[in-house]
């Protein structure tokens, strides 16, 4: 792989992992676009994990907040406490079991194209529904046991491509009547420990199988970084855009986006 070719998936990674327009559908994608071959779900997790980098420093004060509150220490942030760590723990739960059991599933069969259109366009239908509703008035320090097991297996669907784990667990936020806003924090807070499995995963196989043909380890270092820090933008703007805005562009994004993959495929078959 070229660092070109990293840099281009990293930023891809970065910018969209956070954004409710599905990064691993954009992963499979640009390469199919592209002409180039599929970079396989080892190096996505490698950009994933720069991605965990942003979301931990970007809420490195609520995650030190939760820490000293197990301690018994008071919490640093606002509204943070033990409650909040054992609402994102256990709604990790599903997630975590769907991508162990289906992982293969996701490394081949959930990659097709057709299924990524479907899930663009399918999810963008239940954020339009949830994005219009006049009751989003929850803040973030009133997520109880059940809205975070709700989340919870709403993101258990993200290990399908298309999906958007950002975008199915944001819905799932609007339709608990939380603030756009107190939404997209909480996905992102709930983003840590699945990506941080998995990372910690893919990264177990690579230290005791080596990387896989046709990657070096600048690859994987160039995109870890990139990721990282297009990431941590992606974080800073969403937040602040969902705090005056709706979720429109990325619904009209993902429909727009869902057709030309449609129509891309369809001329491919026909071709």
């Amino acid at each position: 792989m070229s660092l070109i070719r990293a840099i281009v998936l990293a930023i891809v990674q970065g910018v969209t992992e956070f954004l409710p327009i599905s990064s691993t559908a954009h992963l499979v994608l640009v390469p199919w676009l592209l002409g180039w071959t599929d970079q396989g779900l080892t190096f996505d997790i490698a950009l994933h994990a720069g991605t965990l980098v942003a979301v931990l420093a970007y809420f490195a004060r609520e995650w030190l907040g939760m820490a000293a509150s197990l301690f018994g220490g008071a919490s640093v942030a606002p509204g943070v406490d033990r409650n909040l760590l054992g609402i994102i723990l256990a709604a990790t739960v599903p997630g975590g079991l769907a991508g162990y059991f289906l992982e293969s599933y996701a490394e081949s069969v959930f990659r097709s194209p057709v299924l990524i259109a479907a899930m663009l366009m399918g999810v963008a239908g239940l954020m339009w529904i949830a994005d219009r509703r006049r009751t989003l008035l929850r803040s973030a320090d009133t997520i109880t046991l059940a809205d975070g097991l709700i989340i919870g297996l709403a993101q258990a669907l993200a290990v399908v491509p298309g999906t958007s784990r950002a975008g199915i667990t944001i819905t799932a936020g609007l339709f608990r009547n939380l603030t756009r806003e107190a939404a997209a924090r909480f996905s992102f807070m709930l983003a840590t420990p699945i990506i941080g499995g998995a990372a910690l995963k893919k990264g177990l196989d690579v230290w005791q199988q080596g990387l896989p043909p046709g990657f070096t380890p600048a690859d994987f270092l160039v995109g870890f970084v990139v990721s990282a820090a297009t990431g941590y933008v992606a974080i800073w703007f969403l937040l602040r855009y969902l705090q005056v805005r709706t979720l429109k562009i990325f619904i009209a994004y993902r429909l727009v986006l869902g057709a030309i993959i449609l129509a891309v495929e369809f001329l491919h078959s026909a071709a």
